[in-house]
């Protein structure tokens, strides 16, 4: 039996940042496909999973510098592939990180990276993944130890074994994100990923030498001392899927943990930060 989804039409004026941004906030909130449109912003949710305060907790909604308006219609089952190759475009990285889709010409870039994201968040387009794959491509990952934690598509993880990195752990605690993963990895050759479904408590008795987490602010905080935990002496942690606002927040929660400001890149009223032990 076909599962039946609500599909929410955003309007959206001015569009950008705003769409990014609500497709970041609505992922989060259990979203599982997006369409971009000339105007706004499709998205498509589980009928089941949807909550009649769900979009309260969608901060975007509530801003005074964007008009959106949006409605709503429960549909059947919608086919994603067909959604996702009428509107995903291959992107470029600092010149340097190609992440497209198998049907796209290949690049003469010195890192290509070819995902299916389907439902999964992480094709790079959102400021958040692109300013992850930044810091990847500014640093060091040769013979290095590495988790990818909220893999998403595993573009981050893939990225540090092309630059090197020796054993990479990327967790999930999506099932779909876990699978899409799984398939990611296989298609870009990188067989020293080990792929897990679930959430921090996976983390108990594993260390690293670098850890990426590219997940909301309040989990990010929640979770945070079990990441510190996880840290080699002198390790470093990047920390993306909050807004600038939020930097003080999170600056302050490393800070008290035993970590050191290194930098952090800003895109689109988002941050992607380093912090070190």
């Amino acid at each position: 039996m076909a599962t039946s989804y609500l599909e929410f039409k955003f309007q959206i004026e001015p569009l950008q940042p705003a769409a990014e941004i609500l497709i970041a906030e609505l992922g989060y909130l259990g979203f599982e496909s997006f369409v971009e449109e000339e105007d706004g912003v499709t998205a498509y949710i589980p009928k089941e999973e949807f909550e009649d305060d769900l979009l309260a907790g969608v901060h975007i909604l509530q801003s005074e510098e964007f008009e959106i308006t949006y409605s709503s219609e429960e549909i059947e089952q919608v086919n994603w592939n067909e959604e996702w190759e009428k509107n995903f475009s291959p992107i470029l990285v600092d010149d340097k990180c190609s992440v497209r889709a198998p049907f796209h010409p290949q690049p003469d870039v010195e890192f290509d990276i070819v995902i299916e994201p389907k439902m999964s968040f992480g094709t790079g387009h959102h400021a958040t993944t692109h300013m992850m794959i930044q810091h990847i491509l500014k640093n060091d990952w040769e013979g290095k130890d590495v988790l990818d934690m909220g893999c998403g598509t595993g573009v981050l993880a893939i990225l540090t074994a092309l630059k090197g990195a020796k054993n990479i752990d990327a967790i999930d605690i999506d099932n779909w994100c876990y699978l899409n993963t799984l398939e990611n990895i296989e298609r870009n050759n990188c067989e020293h990923i080990n792929v897990d479904e679930g959430g921090a408590e996976l983390l108990e008795g594993r260390s690293f030498d670098v850890i990426l987490v590219n997940i909301n602010r309040n989990i990010l905080l929640r979770d945070l001392p079990v990441y510190v935990q996880s840290m080699k002496p002198e390790a470093d942690l990047y920390l993306s899927g909050f807004y600038q606002d939020d930097l003080p927040v999170i600056e302050k929660a490393c800070r008290d943990l035993g970590l050191d400001y290194v930098e952090h890149f800003e895109r689109d009223n988002w941050v992607a930060v380093k912090f070190s032990r």
